[in-house]
């Protein structure tokens, strides 16, 4: 069977259909069921997704499993979408580095909203001249953008890839500062090629300590003119 997609509060066919034979579908399914009603809510909510006043426990649960793919790039024959190394714009960069931000814009897309889709390329990469030129007549819609882009990005696994650290506080010095929100069951770091950050992967041991740790650093400047980034993976 397929699923419907209830995503954004309207009723469309997924670009690519969910079969719940797909082994990544029946896992995320599964994962999925045992939360309730309100739990699903409120992850849907913090990727800038509110649900239906009419739809029911399964209908959410069903929005839940497509946003989960949709912002994890599963839907693309089980592999993530290839992130760039670099980006020509702030528009594009928002789109592989903010997941609630992508996901707002794809409702704009699913919608076929053209006006709307062009008001927000035009904002991310010109926002002053954009602010004046739609301000009036599109409030409400650049007051939804800024809310996607300065929502937290979804923690689903207890395993986070980080990246913005500086270099000078060394290996040891990033692992103690992420080991203070949690216990962590293993840690990787390098720093990049221009060796002034630091980069890597750390699990906690319980996925609360690593929304803690998403919670409190992602986004953050460290004084040297780049947000951290910290993302579930």
């Amino acid at each position: 069977p397929q699923l419907t997609s209830h995503t954004f509060g309207r009723t469309s066919p997924l670009p690519m259909a969910l079969d719940y034979n797909d082994p990544i579908v029946a896992e995320e399914f599964n994962n999925v069921q045992p939360m309730t009603f309100e739990e699903c809510e409120e992850e849907l909510l913090q990727s800038g997704v509110r649900i239906g006043a009419t739809m029911n426990d399964m209908e959410v649960k069903l929005m839940l499993v497509e946003l989960r793919l949709q912002l994890s790039g599963k839907l693309n024959g089980g592999k993530k979408k290839e992130r760039p190394t670099t980006f020509s714009n702030a528009f594009e960069e928002a789109l592989y580095t903010k997941p609630a931000f992508e996901a707002f814009y794809n409702e704009l897309k699913l919608k076929d909203d053209h006006n709307s889709m062009n008001v927000v390329s035009e904002y991310m990469n010109d926002p002053t001249n954009a602010e004046a030129r739609y301000g009036k007549d599109y409030k409400g819609l650049l007051r939804k953008l800024n809310a996607a882009l300065n929502a937290p990005p979804p923690v689903d696994t207890p395993t986070l890839q980080f990246t913005g650290f500086p270099a000078n506080m060394g290996e040891m010095g990033c692992k103690m500062t992420l080991e203070a929100l949690g216990a962590i069951s293993d840690f990787e770091c390098s720093e990049t090629p221009d060796s002034m950050y630091l980069t890597g992967k750390v699990t906690y041991e319980d996925i609360e300590s690593a929304k803690k740790a998403v919670a409190q650093y992602n986004g953050m400047d460290m004084g040297m003119g780049t947000a951290l980034e910290l993302i579930s993976v």
